[in-house]
Formats: C-alpha cells, sequence, structure tokens
C-alpha cells in the first residue's frame, strides 16, 4: 500500500506555502513528516515535476534538502526553484524504488536521470510446436513453446548467431507452412546450411540430436561438442564412410571459425552484464555488453539524461533500475562505478529475476579488462556522439540563418506522401533535431479520406496535417511539451506551401515556420528551391553543408513513405475474401487455400467439400458457404 499525500505546512503563525520556496519550504514539511519509506516530489510554482525521489526515511532524507548549504549546483538550483513537495508512503524501501521509477517514467522530471530510447532485445528461439524444430530470431513475449537465448545487443548479432549455427548444426529456419509445402530440398540445403528434414534428408531422431548440439553450443558447451564431432568423424573414417566424415569435419572447421570469430570469450564468466559509464561535459554513456554462455553476443551504447548534473553513482543507480525495468538480469552485473544503494538494488533485481542477483566492480583479473573494455567503448562512443551534436547543432544554426528563424530549430517535422495513381496512399512524417533523426517519434499516416481524388497530393497532405495537429492542440493546446515542431519542411513548391498555409491558418498554428523543398529546373539534387508563404523562392550555394543537410532530411522523409506506402500495398496484395469471413483467421485461411488451391475456388466449394477441410467444423464451413452464397 501507498499513501499520496501534499503534507500540510504548519499551522499558526506560519507564513502562506505560496510565501514560501527553496529551503524555507522543504523545512516547514519537516514536522509533518515521519521516519517511513517512500518516495517525494519536488514541483515548482508551475506545479511542473522537478525531481522525484525515494527514501529509507523520508524525514531524514528531506531534512537534507532543508540545510542552506552543502549542496552541489545541480541540487541547490533544484532546491531554489521547488515551490511545493508531495509524498507518497510505502510499506518497504524496494517498494519505495519501484515507485521512484514508475514515477520516473510516467513524468520525465528536468532533474532525475532519464533512460531514453529503451528498446526490447531480440533472443533465439529453438521452437519445439513441432516434430523437427525451427531455429529463429524472436522479439517480445516469449509465449511461443521453445527454448529462448539471449539477450542479444542488436538483430545484427542474433543474425550472425543464426548463420554460424546454420552453418554448424544445418537446423532449418523455415516457417511451418515453407516446410508442409516443400517438396524437393531448398537452396540452403543445397549450400550446406540446413539438413534437408522438409523432404526426409534426415531422421527425426538424428535431427533432435543437431537441435541438442545446437543448445549445446548456446549454453556455452562447445567444447564438448567438438569432442563428440571429432570422434563421430574418426568412426567414419575408420567405417570407410568418407562422405559422412569430409561433412563432419567441415562442421568442425565452422564451430572452429565461430569460436574464433567471437571476439570476447571469457573463460571465468559464463553468463554477466557489462555496464560502464563515461561522462563528460555534462554528458554520459553508458556502454552494455551481454555474456552469454561465456561468449559475447553483441554490446549496445545509452546516453540517459543525466538530470542536469548528476554524479556517476546516481546515474548507473537509475540507469540500472530503468534499464531492468523490463527485462530479466542476469546471474552477475559487473559495473565500472559503485552504486549508492547497492543492497537495495541487489533485492529489487533478484525479486525481478527470482533468483539472486550479484553486482560487483571488479578491481583485477578478466572480470575487471571486460569492464575495462566497455569502459573504453563508452568513452569513443560518447567523444562520436559529441563530435555529431557539435556538427548538428552548426547544422541547425546554419538552417535558422538560412530559413531566417530566430532560434536554430529544436525540432524539425518533415512530411511527405507515397502512393502509385492515388492507391495504397500514405502520408509519412519524420522528425529530426539536436540529436540527429528521432526514428522513435517518425509516424506514418494512412489516407483515409473518401473525396480526395486519386493522386490529389494537396489532398492528401491536408488531411496528413490536420491529423497531426489536431491531436497536437488536443494533447498539448498550451505548447508545453517539446512535442511541437519549431521547423516544418514540405515536399514541394509554391501551391504545395500555399495549401499547407491555409491547413496551418485555419487550425489556427500559422506561427510555426515553412518551407517547401522543390526540386529545381533540371529536377536535379543541389538545385532545390525553397518556398515561404508570402516569400520569393531562393536557392543555396551548391556546396553547402545545410544544403546537404535539408537534403538528407527530404530523403528520409522520401524512404520512410516508400516504406509505409510499400507496406500497405504488400498486405493489400497478400488479401482475400477469406479475410472477411467472421472466425476464419490464419490458420484456417492456411488451410483452407492449401486445400482449394484459390479463394475463388473456396467461393465456389460445395458445404460437404468445405467439411472435408481440416480444421473446418461444420458450423465454421456453413459460415464460409454462407459467407459466398448468400444473395442479396
Amino acid at each position: 500500500m501507498t499513501e499520496d499525500t501534499e503534507a500540510p505546512l504548519p499551522p499558526e503563525g506560519a507564513a502562506t506555502e505560496a510565501a514560501l520556496t527553496g529551503h524555507a519550504l522543504v523545512q516547514s514539511y519537516l514536522k509533518t513528516l515521519d521516519g517511513s519509506p517512500g518516495v517525494y516530489r519536488m514541483l515548482n510554482a508551475q506545479n511542473e515535476v522537478l525531481y522525484v525521489g525515494k527514501a529509507r526515511n523520508l524525514r531524514a532524507r528531506v531534512s537534507n534538502y532543508a540545510r542552506p548549504s552543502g549542496h552541489s549546483g545541480r541540487i541547490a538550483r533544484m532546491i531554489r526553484e521547488t515551490a511545493r513537495m508531495m509524498f507518497l508512503t510505502t510499506r518497504t524501501e524496494t517498494e519505495a524504488l519501484l515507485l521512484e521509477q514508475n514515477l520516473i517514467k510516467q513524468l520525465k522530471p528536468r532533474y532525475n536521470v532519464l533512460l531514453r530510447d529503451d528498446k526490447s532485445f531480440p533472443n533465439i528461439l529453438v521452437s519445439k510446436t513441432h516434430a523437427y524444430p525451427q531455429i529463429k530470431k524472436h522479439r517480445g513475449a516469449k509465449t511461443e513453446k521453445g527454448s529462448y537465448y539471449g539477450p542479444f545487443a542488436s538483430a545484427g548479432a542474433v543474425n550472425r548467431t543464426l548463420n554460424q549455427l546454420q552453418r554448424v548444426f544445418l537446423l532449418r529456419n523455415c516457417s511451418d507452412a515453407m516446410f508442409e509445402s516443400r517438396t524437393r530440398p531448398c537452396l540452403l540445403y543445397q549450400i550446406k546450411r540446413c539438413a534437408g528434414p522438409c523432404v526426409g534428408r534426415i531422421s527425426e531422431s538424428d535431427y533432435a540430436a543437431l537441435v541438442a548440439d545446437a543448445e549445446r553450443f548456446l549454453q556455452g558447451k562447445s567444447t564438448d561438442i567438438q569432442k563428440h564431432l571429432a570422434a563421430e568423424m574418426a568412426e567414419a573414417s575408420e567405417a570407410m564412410e568418407f562422405e559422412r566424415a569430409a561433412a563432419l569435419r567441415d562442421r568442425i572447421r565452422a564451430l572452429t571459425n565461430v569460436q574464433s570469430a567471437q571476439g570476447i570469450n571469457p573463460r571465468s564468466v559464463a553468463e554477466a552484464d557489462v555496464i560502464a559509464l563515461h561522462m563528460e561535459g555534462g554528458q554520459a554513456c553508458v556502454q552494455v555488453f551481454f555474456i552469454r554462455a561465456h561468449q559475447s553476443w553483441g554490446n549496445r551504447d545509452y546516453y540517459p539524461r543525466t538530470g542536469s548534473g548528476a554524479e556517476a553513482p546516481e546515474v548507473l543507480e537509475a540507469f540500472l533500475a530503468q534499464f531492468y525495468d523490463d527485462k530479466t538480469p542476469p546471474r552477475l552485473i559487473l559495473l565500472s562505478h559503485p552504486i549508492g544503494d547497492e543492497d537495495l538494488m541487489v533485492n529489487l533485481l533478484s525479486d525481478r529475476a527470482g533468483r539472486r542477483i550479484e553486482i560487483a566492480v571488479p578491481q583485477r583479473g578478466e572480470k575487471a579488462e571486460l569492464v575495462e573494455n566497455a569502459a573504453r567503448n563508452a568513452r569513443e562512443s560518447l567523444a562520436r556522439k559529441m563530435s555529431e551534436s557539435a556538427t548538428q547543432a552548426r547544422l541547425l544554426e546554419g538552417l535558422a540563418e538560412a530559413f531566417g528563424l530566430d532560434a536554430p530549430p529544436l525540432r524539425i517535422e518533415v512530411y511527405d506522401n507515397s502512393h502509385i495513381q492515388g492507391t495504397n496512399a500514405v502520408g509519412g512524417m519524420i522528425v529530426a533535431g539536436a540529436e540527429g533523426f528521432l526514428k522513435s517519434q517518425y509516424r506514418k499516416f494512412n489516407i483515409k479520406g473518401t473525396d480526395i481524388t486519386p493522386g490529389d497530393d494537396f489532398g492528401m497532405m491536408k488531411e496528413v496535417l490536420t491529423r497531426r495537429f489536431a491531436r497536437l492542440l488536443k494533447e498539448d493546446p498550451d505548447r508545453e511539451t517539446e512535442s511541437w515542431p519549431d521547423l516544418l519542411l514540405i515536399d514541394g513548391g509554391a501551391g504545395q506551401v500555399s495549401a499547407v498555409a491555409e491547413i496551418m491558418e485555419e487550425m489556427g498554428v500559422e506561427d510555426i515556420p515553412m518551407v517547401g523543398v522543390a526540386k529545381g529546373v533540371d529536377r536535379d539534387h543541389g538545385k532545390e528551391e525553397f518556398h515561404r508563404p508570402g516569400q520569393r523562392p531562393f536557392a543555396l550555394r551548391m556546396n553547402d553543408p545545410v544544403l546537404y543537410f535539408i537534403q538528407r532530411l527530404r530523403d528520409e522523409a522520401h524512404r520512410w513513405a516508400i516504406g509505409a506506402h510499400r507496406a500497405k500495398r504488400a498486405k493489400a496484395v497478400g488479401a482475400t475474401p477469406l479475410d472477411e469471413i467472421p472466425g476464419v483467421g490464419a490458420t484456417r485461411k492456411r488451410a483452407l487455400l492449401a486445400h482449394f488451391g484459390s479463394a475463388k475456388a473456396v467461393s465456389r466449394a460445395g458445404l460437404s467439400d468445405l467439411q472435408a477441410v481440416p480444421g473446418i467444423s461444420a458450423a465454421m464451413a456453413q459460415t464460409i458457404y454462407d459467407f459466398f452464397n448468400t444473395k442479396g
């Protein structure tokens, strides 16, 4: 249980709450607090949450802020801005830590460390729903029956490992539907990447042995596998089964190549996340290396917001709590810096994992080398990012100068449409800012307007912008968040800009600068013309870095819109009348098409023929028959 309260101020003779800020305000709350664990929020005069913190003892923790001196510059600024506080009491400090992280994620306070752009990690799944298990990449909830191995840092790391497993263990990666439809081996069998179970080139028991070997490899038992393969090769040679011996030799070579290509293969660490932090110039980079089965399964870098100057222990502690919010932690976490509440973090992560978790800051040996390697990567990654940020800042300044903006834009939205003669029309929006392309904020708009003439780009753009800004006006009418753009780039010339300007005026957001990017008379890169409402078009010199930047923005918007259009078109191509029948999902649709060959054949089938399809009950057969044969 938690209790959410705003502690009352002292009654008689005390100044009103509105008159108190900073240290005096914090001091006024102390008489109402006890030693319970809980979470506190510090708010400014505009009721914006500045900071969310946890405490083992609320009164003791808040009393630290009541001191007039001895604070870092960051904490001193935060206290000065504080005009109100709120408190949530909890039963335990672990519960307070959980609540703190939930509130940070929800409220995104300015002075808290915040992990941004976090995504789920892919795994390798050995599916166990078929007699000949499939090995494949998996991302998301682990609902399918089978064995999961991961996490891997990226899809690329998974794909590399899957390719290695195919070379060594010859497991299939085709879908069950493809498996059932094969009548002859596919190309993977020809290039010795699959054992060909789909056409009976390997028995079920022999394939199961390959699956068991692959799983042992993923569990870090590759040495045992190599010895076993070597013994099999020797037996085959003695029995003069030279073709089988050669195949085993090729598998041993592939396994040796896999082991030598791993790069990092710690002998003393079977399972760990290696997490290293580097901070410089108010920015931070956290590198995470995933060690599983004595192998490196890739690494990923993160750039958490440092809460206006938090120190390394606070940054790393906040990162751990947020990073493992939706991930199962490994048995061992190796850190580059100690954290403040290590015991509390261990308890929290152990509860999430359902087993004991160890956190360590190694000082020597192989574990320390792993941390140093991660720290070096963090240092180099942050240096690259800071260099890129400086370049991006100069480009944004150049953009502001070129288009006569009051300041460099913090958020640029670029719009484009894609269609083929008006069909499968899609609008695309990409976003860029000081950190480059913000891909998590890209949006696509399926054009829904029934009154839009096919191919009417003006009508499509009107629908896209109307939907975009109607939502912004509904969610943030006072423009208090960073979701409002400082600049719009539109793919088009004077006509497009004029039409968009009318739309923006109708919606009452005509104060947002807008520029149309049109290709010149020869429609060549480098000869773009820029159109602004009520002004003459102009061009930039061909070697201007700002011109290249605008071209990249426009090309990215075009790529995004084209991709969305192709996906929509592909979905439409695969659609059949069967999709409209109630109760006919993907499995029944596959069964019907496999049995009859086409949707047209299904529509002509008799009731008894429909009942003969596996998985189609008498009632479902009647539903399908009625769908195609009901008149009127």
